[in-house]
């Protein structure tokens, strides 16, 4: 059996490693007496195809290149905690009246049907964490439900117990976002944002209130549309669309313009849906006021994308910072990286975050 039933966890020494579609990154932070700092960081792309959408094609692959990004670090602690995302998972937030856990689990395993989509809870890995006294029925509580088949989970304890890991904690990226949140911003009990991590294959949208998410949804739609559309258009690699996306063409500052432009309108679907979603929260949940619009993944870092966001939804959205409240060590990590790192490492920081005690 795997190890998501320990997904809200404690345990010690811990290393964040993300696995994405188009890379995998690892990420060391340590405690100080300076503070946390993140001691080191590296990524690794990976081949096409290896994971599509959160689910794993080729677990041997995947496996030897996590064993090369090891290496590659100089990591030498074997215990991890990574994370699944978009359709391998599904988290809800459910409200029930007061219970203990026990009870809860069993209520859980036997009605399954009614808060998840799942026939059967035996072929499912499961796991749930009380969030406390509902704010309008102090006689009911709000719980998140997390739920994977076991099979998917399964796919990425073996990648990465082959690679010579033991993977300690199996999270959700939504939550190492949170995560990462609460370690760098500080924020009121009352303090809504929006966290937008626009990935290769997926997209997260998590709403953040004091602190904890109180919605999430993931797109089927994520930077790879954008360096498709790319490829085609100039008659690329996969590769050279990539740089094109950030870094532009060689040429002249119109030529660039033209290009941003062109960007823009193949981010427009992802956009769109972010701009959807936002509305249905409002919607959902009562018109509450969104302070600002954190970005994090890949392609936040596409040239006019935050302005273009902003725009649209008529709210103050930047650039996430992991590395806010969090140093950094100078000697495995060079300074003039970081601007690059920032935007893709959230994720990874979050997980390599966790510790005892924590929630």
């Amino acid at each position: 059996m795997s190890n998501f039933n320990d997904l809200f966890s404690k345990t010690k020494k811990l290393i964040g490693l993300d696995i994405g579609s188009n890379s995998i990154k690892l990420a060391e932070v340590i405690d100080t007496s300076n503070g946390q700092i993140l001691n080191r960081f590296s990524q690794m792309p990976l081949a096409k195809g290896i994971i599509t959408e959160g689910v794993i094609n080729d677990t041997r692959a995947l496996s030897s290149k996590i064993k090369e990004l090891f290496k590659k670090s100089g990591c030498r602690s074997k215990s991890v905690v990574t994370a699944l995302s978009g359709n391998s998972v599904v988290v809800k937030k459910v409200t029930f009246a007061q219970m203990d856990d026990a009870e809860l689990q069993d209520l859980i395993r036997d009605e399954a049907g009614k808060y998840l989509p799942f026939d059967s809870m035996d072929e499912v890995n499961y796991d749930f964490q009380v969030l406390g006294d509902n704010e309008y029925n102090p006689n009911q509580m709000d719980v998140i439900i997390v739920a994977a088949k076991k099979d998917i989970v399964d796919a990425y304890v073996e990648a990465t117990t082959s690679a010579g890991l033991n993977v300690a904690i199996m999270d959700i990226d939504s939550f190492a976002l949170e995560t990462m949140y609460e370690a760098n911003y500080d924020y009121g009990d009352n303090e809504v944002v929006v966290i937008v991590r626009i990935g290769a294959d997926l997209t997260n949208i998590i709403v953040i209130k004091g602190g904890m998410s109180i919605f999430t949804r993931d797109l089927t739609l994520g930077g790879n549309s954008i360096t498709e559309s790319l490829q085609e258009k100039y008659g690329v690699s996969f590769e050279e669309a990539e740089t094109i996306k950030l870094e532009g063409l060689p040429g002249s500052d119109q030529d660039n313009a033209d290009l941003r432009n062109s960007i823009l309108d193949f981010a427009d679907p992802i956009c769109t849906e972010i701009e959807r979603s936002i509305d249905y929260f409002r919607s959902t949940f009562g018109g509450e006021y969104i302070q600002r619009v954190l970005l994090a993944g890949g392609s936040s870092r596409i040239p006019g994308l935050t302005a273009n966001l902003s725009q649209r939804l008529n709210l103050e959205t930047e650039l996430i910072n992991p590395l806010l409240k969090i140093g950094f060590n100078k000697r495995n990590i060079e300074p003039k990286t970081l601007e690059t790192i920032k935007p893709v490492a959230a994720v990874a920081i979050g997980l390599g975050l966790r510790r005892i005690g924590d929630k």
